[in-house]
């Protein structure tokens, strides 16, 4: 039997995919978490055959949650299950660590397949994804400069195209002002940028903005560490 740890925070989508998969006769959820802090705290009570984590649960930052749990877990494979669809955010997960990524809107028979394969060891993406990555010729980041940022830089140009300020961004990651200013610019040299607006412009035009979620209604505690 595959103990499967569920980690999303919306309760129904929770509750129709524990449905789905408890119609298998080898997959039973066992737990379930809405937050990055729940998640970790089932990771320390036992072992998970799989872990289905959505990237954008309130508080920590996707990325850095699958790179934490793997270096503190590294014996649970990560099954991404999102919205976003896009290249760069599969790309990612994968390289923090994760053994599979899907988007919320695939078939059901592929959550499940997925969710068995990566159970034993192996590592699974969607068709379409798998294509984009093996034959989307922007791979090597020479035409999409922010395949060159590193991770804290993307979420930071995210933020910056969201229309957040600096001090803003500060409180969101737990960050210094001072932090931020060092990534944006940064960022603003690696993508050969004058101003905020010229990054705005290019979000839009590379579908990199994020929907907003919930995190926007759980405020953050300021903290001057860097």
């Amino acid at each position: 039997m595959i103990s499967l740890l569920l980690a999303d925070d919306h309760t129904l989508l929770r509750e129709g995919l524990k449905r789905l998969l408890h119609q298998t006769s080898d997959i039973l959820v066992e737990g379930e978490a809405g937050n990055g802090q729940e998640v970790l705290a089932l990771l320390a009570r036992r072992h998970w055959n799989v872990l289905v984590l959505d990237m954008s649960m309130p508080g920590r930052d996707g990325i850095d949650l699958i790179r934490q749990i793997k270096t503190e877990y590294p014996g649970v494979p990560i099954l991404v299950l999102t919205m976003h669809g896009e290249q760069q955010y599969a790309t990612r997960a994968i390289k923090a660590g994760a053994s599979g990524y899907l988007t919320k809107d695939g078939a059901a028979e592929e959550l499940v397949q997925a969710v068995r394969k990566v159970a034993m060891g192996g590592r699974f993406l969607s068709q379409a994804l798998a294509e984009s990555i093996a034959f989307d010729g922007r791979g090597d980041g020479g035409d999409s400069p922010h395949l060159l940022l590193s991770d804290r830089e993307f979420t930071v140009f995210q933020l910056l195209a969201e229309g957040q300020n600096n001090a803003e961004i500060a409180r969101r990651l737990f960050i210094s002002v001072k932090t931020v200013s060092t990534y944006k610019t940064r960022l603003f040299l690696k993508m050969h940028m004058r101003n905020q607006a010229d990054l705005v412009r290019y979000a839009i035009s590379h579908h990199l903005l994020n929907d907003p979620g919930p995190l926007d209604s759980h405020p953050a505690q300021p903290n001057t560490g860097n």
